[in-house]
């Protein structure tokens, strides 16, 4: 059958792209500036005009000496080394690394320059043409954060002679921006400072980016990316990526460590998967197969040694979703290639659950064992004796979000074993276990009765069935309700016990025994009245029981006769179909039952014995049992018949090894001449093969029978004087015919036509 992995051979589950990659020459670190675009300019300085009113007016004048100003930003200036300086915005990179301080968020003495969002991009560090390391390249982006407080005093901002409004003289926003790159198991913090006129950018806007060359990386690892400012005016700007291996990489010929890593491939192989480590002759490696926990240390299955190439097949048992595979060169200081190709197979998941496993751990604690992290629920229900489902608790107890391998316990004051443990994922049920059951013995007719609370310490008692929670007070036709006074006098005599008990409510677990003792005698006198009854009707209606019994007794000895009745079955195989329908027709009998010997399932001992012994000693084994000697006509048989009666001698093919019947034609044929064949032997042929009248006169002394038309008495006269009567003999005769209508089908088509692999008769000459 197919399976859900058969497609993993395309691309190892969700591998990454291939990627073309940039080359960055030399290990020193760089940091440049990309300023908003004019665009963006326009659109900030359309809403800077905007912002003007009576307050503050503004000039058309100014506006656009200002915006043609910071446009020009990118064509002028010029880096030098880490420090870059662009008309509008400047950064500058810090020599070495800084520590990673944590900080508290401080309010923003005006607006400040903050990062709003980070990009990566990857990139190659190399220092020789094949010796190149993964570098990760962190664009950063800027906006101001704030507002400008409105002064209250224009004249600190406005000149006498100048009757326009200013900005702040040459003021401009100043931050240090920090980025926090880790990635197992390194962890750097480079500080950036980035400075730009205040004049030009408005509060909430966008100023540009910086962007950083670069954090080396590991190949396949997961790098975790912060920035923030220092002192910090928001919470940080984060980002998680995952980095590609060797397989997703261009340029991996430029890396020296993946130069010797393994390759895999998976494939189907029936219900299982074959791994092929495509290695190079000689290569010696490492392989890992683990489980990779959510909650701690990864699980391993197995480690193996290998030189290459090699290939080996994993069960499909085996597969579970969080089963990766860990492949090295060995080699010092190799990479470690990881695959987790099953997250997403379904047979995989299947497989997960079936493996999952629910155990109790203490009286009320219970744990989840499971090789990987499962989402799931859990909660208690109650599931009474005789089946049904398990129904839910009234109240609910709260629903538990479950992790694996760990003990979990729930609210309960005591177990019960008929508390039971019921885990879904997604709504759907995945297991139920009645935990309890193995430490305080089978389920218990216990009744659970539920107390609500309701305001003003309004108290409601209910019994749970699979109904649902009947009120005891109720009228209704439940064993709950026949019985609610009962079950509240124990109730408030003490006999039930406390399982649950909170704000709201309380569960209790009520004893049925004694009910279940009365509810017993009254089945027993139910039994002895309907006995009673019986004997009543024995007595009054005696002759018809007496009728019923005989009829019963012949039922009986008829079936014993026909079990014990035995049949030789005889026949030319005149060719391959014929063969196939006395087949079916043998096996046909043997189901009615009756005892078959037929040469075609004997011929091991037909070649040890030879075919004439064989029949010697079945006819007479056949014969001393009572049993009947069944002749199965056909154009061949007929004749080796008229041959033999014709030459008095044995005819041609009659020593074949298999041929049993050319063989017993020198003991029938003194059995029917002697007058010794009726009672002893039955003849049949099949209507669309061989009339009755083509039988030689000889053996028509005993009943030929025409099949199928005559199955009724052919199955009378094999069984003897134990046949059954005749609407039984009918059942079995439409059996009999059900069985050997396709056969016939095939080989005697109704048109007359033989069927496609099958012949009617021999040719001419065949039988000499």
């Amino acid at each position: 059958m197919p399976v859900p992995w058969f497609l993993l051979s395309l691309a190892l589950g969700r591998s990454p792209g291939v990627l073309p990659l940039e080359r960055l020459v030399g290990p020193q670190n760089t940091a440049h500036c990309s300023p908003v675009s004019l665009g963006a300019l326009g659109d900030l300085k359309e809403a800077q005009g905007s912002a003007c009113g009576p307050s503050r007016p503004c000039s058309l004048a100014r506006v656009i000496a200002a915006t043609a100003r910071t446009a020009l930003a990118g064509l002028s200036g010029a880096g030098r080394g880490s420090e870059e300086w662009r008309e509008g915005l400047s950064c500058h990179l810090w020599d070495g690394d800084v520590l990673c301080l944590p900080g508290t968020i401080e309010p923003p003495p005006g607006p400040v320059l903050v990062p709003t969002s980070l990009q990566t991009e990857l990139v190659l560090r190399c220092y020789h043409e094949t010796d190149c390391d993964l570098c990760v390249r962190v664009d950063v982006h800027l906006a101001v954060h704030g507002h400008w407080e409105k002064p209250e005093d224009e004249e600190l901002f406005r000149g006498a002679s100048d009757p326009e409004p200013r900005e702040p003289g040459n003021a401009s926003l100043q931050s240090q921006v920090v980025l926090s790159f880790q990635a197992y198991p390194t962890a750097r913090c480079v500080l950036l400072e980035v400075q730009v006129p205040a004049s030009l950018v408005p509060s909430g806007q966008s100023v540009g980016s910086v962007v950083f060359d670069c954090f080396e990386a590991a190949l396949g690892g997961e790098v975790q990316i912060w920035s923030y400012t220092q002192p910090r005016y928001q919470k940080e700007v984060n980002l998680t990526q995952k980095l590609p291996d060797c397989r997703g990489l261009e340029v991996r010929d430029s890396i020296q460590s993946c130069w010797a890593l393994p390759w895999l491939n998976l494939s189907a192989d029936g219900d299982n998967l074959r791994l092929v480590l495509d290695v190079s002759e000689g290569q010696r490696f490492g392989l890992s197969l683990y489980w990779d926990q959510v909650q701690g240390p990864p699980k391993p299955r197995w480690q193996r040694n290998m030189t290459g190439p090699q290939n080996f097949t994993l069960n499909h048992t085996e597969l579970v979703p969080c089963l990766c595979i860990q492949m090295w060169p060995l080699e010092p200081d190799s990479i470690r290639t990881n695959l987790c190709p099953f997250r997403e197979d379904p047979r995989a998941h299947r497989n997960l659950w079936r493996a999952t496993r629910l155990r109790l751990l203490s009286p009320l604690a219970w744990q989840m064992d499971a090789p990987c992290a499962l989402p799931a629920e859990a909660a208690l229900c109650w599931r009474a004796p005789g089946g049904g489902p398990c129904q839910p608790l009234v109240p609910p107890l709260p629903r538990e979000n479950v992790t694996v391998n760990k003990a979990l316990e729930f609210p309960l004051l005591k177990g019960h074993p008929n508390l039971c443990v019921q885990v879904s994922s997604w709504e759907k049920l995945q297991l139920e276990e009645c935990l309890w059951a193995d430490s305080l013995g089978p389920l218990r007719d216990d009744m659970l009765l539920v107390e609500t609370r309701g305001p003003q310490d309004n108290r409601s008692l209910c019994a749970l069935e699979p109904s649902g929670c009947t009120p005891l007070s109720s009228k209704a036709s439940t064993r709950a309700a026949r019985l609610g006074e009962q079950l509240l006098g124990d109730l408030q005599s003490g006999r039930c016990e406390q399982l649950w008990n909170d704000d709201l409510g309380v569960l209790w677990a009520c004893p049925m025994d004694k009910y279940i003792h009365k509810r017993w005698a009254l089945v027993w006198l139910a039994c002895l009245l309907f006995t009673a009854v019986l004997l009543l009707l024995f007595l009054l209606k005696k002759d018809h029981v007496k009728e019923w019994l005989r009829l019963l007794k012949e039922d009986v000895r008829w079936g014993a006769a026909a079990r014990v009745r035995r049949v030789l079955l005889l026949y030319s195989a005149d060719d391959a179909s014929f063969e196939r329908i006395a087949g079916v027709l043998a096996s046909a009998l043997c189901q009615l039952p009756l005892r078959v010997a037929v040469d075609l399932w004997s011929r091991r001992e037909l070649s040890a014995l030879g075919p004439l012994a064989w029949f010697h000693a079945q006819r007479r084994q056949t014969l001393q049992e009572g049993g009947v000697v069944v002749l199965l006509f056909s154009p061949g048989a007929v004749a080796l018949c008229h041959e033999w009666l014709q030459d008095g001698a044995s005819v041609p093919g009659a020593d074949a090894p298999h041929d049993a019947f050319a063989a017993s034609l020198s003991c029938v044929l003194p059995d029917f001449l002697q007058g010794r064949a009726p009672g002893r032997y039955v003849g049949a042929c099949f209507d669309r093969l061989l009339l009755p009248d083509a039988v030689p006169a000889l053996f028509r002394t005993v009943p030929v029978f025409s099949l199928p038309t005559q199955l009724p008495d052919f199955l009378e006269a094999l069984q003897g004087p134990g046949a059954p009567r005749p609407e039984r003999l009918r059942e079995r005769a439409e059996h009999v015919s059900r069985a050997l209508q396709p056969a016939l089908d095939c080989c005697f088509p109704p048109q007359g036509a033989p069927g496609p692999e099958c012949r009617t008769g021999p040719k001419a000459g065949d039988a000499t």
